[in-house]
């Protein structure tokens, strides 16, 4: 997979969701539940300083049985955050999610937020690039092409 992550995302539909650094837990929980995702990036301002996942609320709020409602995400969030470009390819996305375990990956464009990838529109990017590939074969071999008349 060559394509650029620009591609993806000029595809993907969707917000990016995001949270100030003096938001709750519970209220970026809340927000994230609202809208079915797994992560949040924590801005401030304009500036992206971490991210906050489902994985952040259950290692560092449940497993040190915080208070959701009285603490931060600032105080939680993971800061040390691993972005990529819009031309870096879905190949090497996918290569740095798996090597680095993440599931979300910020999209960086001059210093400005442009995006983010999850492992989920990965897969299902490569799992339609493979069939339209597998389609394409298929009608080659069999000559029965689609009718563009």
């Amino acid at each position: 997979m060559k394509s650029p992550l620009s591609t993806l995302l000029s595809e993907k539909q969707g917000s990016v969701y995001s949270v100030s650094p003096n938001t709750t837990v519970q209220d970026a929980a809340q927000m994230m539940n609202d809208h079915h995702i797994g992560s949040v990036v924590v801005l401030d301002e304009t500036k992206l300083v971490g991210i906050f996942t489902e994985r952040d609320v259950l290692k560092r709020i449940v497993m040190k049985d915080l208070d959701p409602s009285n603490t931060l995400v600032s105080q939680v969030m993971t800061k040390k955050i691993t972005t990529v470009s819009p031309t870096t390819s879905v190949h090497k996305a996918m290569e740095m999610m798996a090597t680095l375990r993440l599931r979300h990956l910020p999209v960086m464009k001059d210093d400005k937020l442009v995006g983010v990838i999850s492992i989920r529109d990965l897969t299902g990017y490569i799992s339609q690039s493979f069939k339209f590939e597998t389609d394409t074969l298929w009608s080659f071999i069999t000559g029965d092409y689609p009718n563009t008349a």
